[in-house]
């Protein structure tokens, strides 16, 4: 919506507001005029219905302002005397028209509210049901969000199945741009698996205030730019949504603002120089191991390795007995029912199923395994003598083509050797041409919004001839650390700054095989409530927070003790 039409919409809702409640302010003691004069309407309502009037505040955030409009409404009906469910539930669902009936009632009386007088049941439930719904909604979408990280791209440095708490608040905390919406979901509803806002009306991309940037290496959580999927993991035709219901993804950020990127046999440089990793960050390379004898699976896992997977041979498989093991299967191949291979994770088929379906089963030992690894972890193997050799793989092969940014066909690009690129930064000039345009196409069109064509080999924006463009936001460049194993930058570049959530500060919980079953979850105790960042090994503050917890409610106890007394 452009700002005119903003403002129409706004008049046309001091319009629906004055003529459905002039009454009811004249009922009340004060001026009907005032019903209709914007803002300060609201001050008085807030008085009427003995609301703080500071609440006002809480009408311009959106996605909470719906919250507390229906909050103004149940209490403008209790206000009047109406104080049944059933009246509630004709305000709401008559999206607040009700009130016109009343405002229109010759019978409608003021009754003012007074602070001591007990509620009634109802009364008290759907008043603690809304203002819980709007307190969860405010701290949600301002202050902190918990996440789960469902993917293994930042492995080891966060784990599938972490639990983080994301702060809204350090990178400053972005106004939702899609006004109506589902409260604390994003953008599927559960369970009936609907999309859970309309794209219209939008608000402007704004920010609140950070208290810090960006630095490089920080891990951050922002909307996935390319997002084209309603649901995550679920394959469907391309859909288009707005920014804030893009799906959420978490990376590292390797390339800042101005940044000149490079990657040389997977090593990241930024302006010429190797960028040096913080202390918990655990790259991880794809490794090719081998040994003439066969690699043993028992032997990875005596190591301590469990990142890797197991073929078996089946020589009586039947139908029903590869519906048992389906859930463990990662692939399958065969000749025959007497000679079926499948694959399988390091923790390959539990020996109780194979007992019970009395299978024929053998592993096989295979030569080479491709094993991912961090750099700590590929020097202990180098020194085993299980093993003949191992080595990292480096794709050195440039060819043309369409899998990695900027996805064209004369870019040579892979995971491991790309660049050199200049990250753009907000109020930065460049030199546009045929050759460097296919980098920065997105970020001019869809990012900021210009129209762009190519026209007997010159460079179209906005109807005007140009040979440069001068960017109008901030843009990161974001990678996994399981470098061989992440969907990031490298496959769809540039993060622009609008797209960016918060930054994850806390591991409240963790389990270990959440995408398992609940049977196979394990929690991994030495990960709960650590933090994300900083220096050195990770340290649980779990005893701590229990400890808190003890001390306060021994507080509590003696000073209800000494107060009556």
């Amino acid at each position: 919506m452009t700002i005119f039409e903003w403002f129409i919409f706004f008049f046309l809702i001091q319009i629906i507001h004055f003529f459905g409640t002039w009454k009811l302010y004249e009922l009340s003691g004060e001026k009907s005029w005032k019903a209709i004069i914007p803002i300060y309407n609201a001050i008085v309502l807030l008085k009427i219905i003995k609301y703080p009037r500071w609440w006002i505040i809480l009408l311009f955030f959106p996605v909470i302002n719906l919250l507390m409009i229906i909050s103004i409404w149940i209490g403008t009906l209790r206000s009047f005397g109406r104080n049944s469910l059933k009246e509630y539930f004709l305000c709401i669902i008559s999206l607040g028209f009700y009130i016109y009936y009343i405002n229109y009632n010759k019978a409608t009386k003021y009754g003012e509210i007074e602070n001591d007088k007990p509620k009634s049941a109802v009364e008290e439930w759907v008043t603690s049901i809304t203002f819980a719904v709007i307190a969860a909604t405010i701290v949600h979408n301002y202050i902190f969000q918990p996440f789960i990280i469902p993917t293994g791209s930042l492995e080891k440095s966060l784990l599938i199945g972490d639990f983080l708490i994301v702060s809204k608040f350090h990178y400053g905390a972005r106004i939702p741009s899609t006004t109506l919406a589902f409260p604390m979901v994003h953008d599927t509803l559960p369970i009936i698996k609907t999309r859970s806002y309309l794209k219209k009306p939008q608000l402007p991309y704004l920010r609140l205030p950070k208290i810090k940037n960006i630095k490089k290496n920080d891990i951050v959580v922002f909307n996935w730019p390319a997002d084209t999927v309603r649901q995550f993991f679920k394959k469907e035709k391309g859909v288009k949504k707005p920014i804030d219901k893009k799906s959420n993804y978490v990376k590292r950020c390797v390339g800042l603002p101005g940044d000149t990127l490079e990657i040389k046999n997977g090593l990241v440089y930024n302006n010429g120089k190797l960028n040096i990793l913080p202390d918990r960050a655990k790259i991880l390379f794809s490794y090719s191991a081998y040994s003439k004898k066969g690699i043993s699976s028992k032997d990875l896992i005596s190591f301590g390795y469990k990142n890797f997977n197991r073929r078996f041979r089946i020589s009586n498989i039947t139908e029903s007995s590869y519906n048992i093991l389906r859930p463990y299967i990662l692939a399958s191949f065969n000749d025959n029912s007497n000679n079926f291979v499948i694959i399988t994770k390091s923790s390959g088929i539990p020996i109780d199923i194979v007992r019970k379906l009395g299978l024929r089963i053998i592993e096989i030992r295979e030569t080479t395994k491709e094993l991912v690894l961090t750099n700590e972890e590929f020097k202990k193997l180098k020194k085993v003598k299980w093993l003949d050799s191992i080595q990292r793989n480096i794709n050195k092969i440039k060819t043309a083509n369409e899998s990695f940014f900027p996805n064209k066909i004369p870019f040579n690009w892979n995971e491991d050797n790309f660049g050199p690129i200049i990250i753009p930064k907000s109020g930065q000039k460049i030199n546009l041409n045929l050759n460097n345009l296919p980098l920065y196409k997105r970020i001019i069109t869809e990012y900021e919004k210009n129209r762009l064509t190519v026209k007997n080999g010159e460079i179209i924006i906005n109807d005007s001839k140009t040979e440069s463009y001068k960017f109008k936001q901030d843009y990161y460049w974001m990678m996994g650390d399981n470098r061989h194993r992440s969907e990031d930058s490298r496959f769809w570049g540039f993060v622009p700054s609008d797209h960016i959530v918060g930054k994850p500060v806390f591991i409240w919980f963790s389990i270990e095989g959440i995408n398992d079953g609940i049977k196979n979850w394990k929690i991994r105790w030495d990960r709960v409530f650590t933090t994300v960042g900083g220096k050195g090994e990770r340290t649980s503050y779990l005893a701590h927070f229990l400890l808190f917890i003890v001390a306060w409610q021994v507080f509590i106890f003696f000073r209800k003790r000494k107060t009556k007394k």
